[in-house]
């Protein structure tokens, strides 16, 4: 990302670990090179995270078990929030507690209800190193739990209950690409 080039531009899309993969369900390890190999995964996942049409996208859903995340997220007044976070820690996330749709690129085409806090702070690093400390509210705090989850080894599903859970593990069953 660098000179203000648009992030993702000299990536390669990787393909998508799906739901049911192990590395999905393995938390991922801390970051300990800040080199070119870290700057060109942080690539990687903005060029895949736009081929796919998501807001965010973790490591591990292209095979990479880093603590590593990527966004390109709105919030709740439609203000865009574009960046990556190296070894976040989910240091806040409080405030109302919002049932709404959430989905995974891991999970494509399904979506659940799921609760989320409205508000979530996250703290980790650039991918040169340099601290950085991320604020979210409405969906966006959504997105950052959410790939906070995903480097911890959770997915959506898991946040799921009762029988909306029921229901998006059935969807799950029968969804073309678990074939």
């Amino acid at each position: 990302m660098r000179n203000g080039s648009i992030p993702g531009t000299n990536g390669r899309v990787r393909p998508l670990t799906l739901h049911g993969s192990a590395l999905l369900r393995e938390p991922c390890d801390d970051v300990t090179d800040f080199g070119p190999e870290l700057a060109a995964l942080v690539e990687d996942l903005f060029a895949t995270m736009y081929a796919a049409q998501g807001v965010g996208l973790a490591a591990n859903q292209v095979g990479e078990s880093l603590r590593v995340f990527v966004f390109d997220c709105p919030d709740d007044e439609d203000v865009r929030h574009l960046g990556h976070v190296v070894n976040p820690r989910l240091v806040e996330a409080d405030g109302v507690v919002i049932r709404g749709p959430e989905g995974c690129l891991s999970l494509p085409g399904l979506e659940a209800g799921t609760e989320r806090y409205d508000h979530a702070v996250v703290e980790g690093f650039t991918v040169t190193g340099e601290p950085v400390t991320v604020h979210g509210t409405g969906f966006f705090a959504r997105c950052l739990q959410h790939e906070c989850d995903h480097l911890d080894g959770r997915v959506y599903a898991d946040r799921v209950t009762g029988w909306r859970h029921r229901r998006l593990m059935r969807q799950v069953a029968r969804a073309s690409w678990r074939r």
